[in-house]
């Protein structure tokens, strides 16, 4: 789930005390500042010197405590810009700190794990967003990964960039397109404080003061209790070890196994498609290869073929008959498809070698065996089938800790260090490691929500989530799901004052954990601010459970949020909705739309108490409004589901 290219260590860092004035990394030219209330600016010096800063006309003097830190609030200001923002000695002109191109407007944090950290250029469309994206109007600033013990005072080094075709690419897709959505519904400028990391859960995300006010997470955060500087740095070198190994084959393996004279008697055979989980008894994480003869006909030498391998994993390499046809990294492109040249075909047996990084119980060729071919563009060769299968022919990836997933360790170097920067709110897109807490997040995500709000010290500052979507295999019954329970629990975060949340149940794959048609969220995420703190009059929201009455042995659903009425994409039947009498048993439901109403019931439920829609991991539902947006997922029991205590 996470891609992890390095895992930064802050032990102590430079704050600039001494002579020259030295503000947060995060303060710089290009920044956006909050519009409409005190503007926060700090930094540090020589200590007991006097400092003026100047800003938009207005001019504040602070002197420097003991320690050298220093602190003001700037007058509230409409936006506007671009401003110069100039910190100076009172009595020394030579020591002076000048901010260019300083905007005021809106300013966002955006923060949670790899769907938000989801780059623009790995997004649908990316090939003509990204040459149309310059947007002087929005600003960007990246803080980069880091982990710490104690709560630090800054970040890593970063900056603020303006929105253009060259920032853009590695930038939160989702932030982007909230951002490119939101700007011109508000007229002013906008920044996106983006703060992220992939497979992180959410106590990562709060500070230690909070999560020990509860029992479950006080229980958690003990785990940090013997760690010490000395164990990230070791954690530093085997996650720099691990990725060079995934990264680049070593002994010249690669010119080794996929050569077609290479021997391969004494490997297993596996069927493909399929994966190390099912390959292996236990646990395997590693480099793993694939070897498979294929004996080709004249109509299949003299042209280029494709090679399709449907659903791999995301890092690995493919030869065919020892040249090597391509190298991924971090490929979740719903497609794999790559050109094998008809140089290097022959009539007769051709081998193909697949080198794949086996992590984190993942590993090999995924169903559906369609997928899995050879094609000269008229016909087909099926890749489906035996295979013959090696583990352990290079280095061992070390054990890593992964440090960045552990309790307050990234709050303290990538939160703790923005506050009390003024913000008009946050966006979190996050839940997806918090699986196996999945009832308990409705805990643990209102720990963070307000350890952020307190810490910020900005009152109830808006905070909106993106409901995870769809994923993984589509129940054939009514069952239960990690993730169904986690996105009721992320609803239930809506019970706080100031809070929000899209819902994207149709936006996901059953394949891929990370849907790379982050538009569509985006586009959402903006639509449900622009109304729910922007006062702005739109359909942001789909059909939102209201109440329901039994008829008979129907249950007859009203919903709130409806717009002109409800619908189903193509007007299909509706799907989704599962009823249950006294036995607690539920059974898929045919579903009626009325108007604004939903009216269900089943021949193998007589008194129905109990009525579910989207309840699943990869639920198949399809009710939505008018407007086009989907009904949240929701139950109306209250009765025992899993994770739960």
């Amino acid at each position: 789930m996470n891609k992890i290219v390095a895992l930064f260590i802050l032990l102590v860092l430079p704050l600039g005390v001494g002579a020259q004035i030295s503000m947060p990394y995060f303060l710089s030219d290009h920044m956006v500042l909050q519009r409409e209330k005190p503007i926060v600016v700090w930094g540090w010096a020589e200590p007991g010197i006097s400092l003026t800063i100047e800003l938009n006309g207005s001019i504040v003097e602070v002197t420097t405590n003991a320690e050298g830190s220093w602190e003001v609030y700037l007058p509230q200001m409409n936006a506007g810009g671009p401003y110069e923002m100039k910190i100076s000695e009172s009595d020394n002109n030579q020591n002076t700190k000048v901010f260019k191109d300083v905007m005021i407007g809106d300013v966002w944090f955006a923060s949670g794990q790899s769907n938000m950290e989801w780059q623009v250029q790995q997004s649908d469309g990316a090939e003509t967003e990204i040459p149309n994206s310059f947007n002087n109007n929005i600003r960007f600033c990246q803080i980069p990964h880091a982990v710490s013990l104690e709560p630090l005072e800054n970040t890593q080094k970063t900056s603020w960039e303006v929105c253009d075709t060259s920032s853009v690419k590695d930038f939160s897709a989702v932030a982007y397109y909230f951002a490119k959505n939101i700007q011109p519904k508000i007229g002013v400028p906008v920044g996106i404080i983006q703060s992220t990391w992939g497979g992180t859960p959410v106590e990562a995300w709060t500070s230690k003061e909070m999560l020990q006010t509860n029992a479950f997470t006080r229980g958690l955060s003990q785990k940090n209790d013997t760690i010490t500087y000395a164990h990230f740095q070791k954690d530093t070198v085997d996650i720099n070890t691990f990725w060079d190994i995934v990264y680049n084959p070593k002994n010249n393996v690669d010119s080794l196994f996929s050569q077609p004279q290479y021997k391969d008697a004494d490997w297993r055979e596996v069927t493909v498609p399929g994966v190390v989980s099912e390959w292996e008894n236990d646990f395997y994480e590693g480099m793993i290869w694939l070897r498979k003869t294929v004996d080709l006909k004249r109509d299949f030498t003299g042209t280029d073929l494709t090679i399709n391998l449907g659903h791999p994993e995301m890092n690995y390499s493919v030869y065919f008959n020892g040249t090597g046809i391509c190298k991924t990294q971090w490929n979740a492109n719903l497609t794999h498809d790559y050109k094998v040249p008809a140089s290097i075909i022959k009539k007769g047996e051709n081998v193909i070698a697949i080198r794949i990084a086996a992590l984190w119980g993942g590993g090999g060729l995924n169903r559906p065996a369609e997928d899995i071919y050879l094609s000269n563009g008229k016909k087909k060769i099926s890749l489906a089938g035996n295979w013959t299968y090696k583990k352990d022919l290079e280095p061992s990836i070390p054990k890593v800790k992964y440090y960045h997933q552990y309790p307050y360790f990234i709050y303290n170097a990538m939160v703790h260090p923005i506050h009390p920067y003024g913000l008009k709110g946050f966006l979190w897109y996050q839940g997806e490691n918090n699986e196996g807490e999945a009832y308990r997040y409705r805990e643990m995500l209102p720990l963070m929500i307000n350890d952020w709000r307190i810490n910020w010290k900005q009152g109830n500052l808006p905070f909106v989530l993106v409901q995870l979507p769809n994923y993984m295999k589509t129940d054939d019954e009514p069952s239960d799901g990690k993730w169904a329970v986690l996105r009721e629990s992320q609803t239930e975060a809506l019970h706080l004052p100031n809070t929000a949340m899209t819902c994207i149940i149709d936006c996901g794959t059953g394949d891929n954990i990370h849907p790379t048609n982050k538009t569509v969220v985006g586009e959402r995420l903006a639509n449900v601010v622009a109304k729910s703190f922007y006062q702005m009059d739109l359909v942001a929201s789909g059909p939102v459970f209201k109440d329901f009455s039994k008829e008979g042995n129907k249950l007859r659903i009203r919903f709130t949020g409806t717009a002109e009425g409800l619908l189903t994409k193509n007007n299909e039947s509706v799907k989704g909705f599962a009823i249950a009498g006294e036995d607690h048993m539920f059974y898929w439901a045919e579903a009626i739309i009325e108007g604004s109403e939903v009216v269900i019931s089943s021949d193998m439920v007589n008194r129905p108490i109990a009525v579910r829609y989207a309840w699943g991991n990869n639920p198949n539902c399809n009710l939505m409004n008018s407007a086009g947006l989907p009904a949240l997922p929701f139950r109306t029991d209250d009765w025992q589901v899993v994770t739960q205590p």
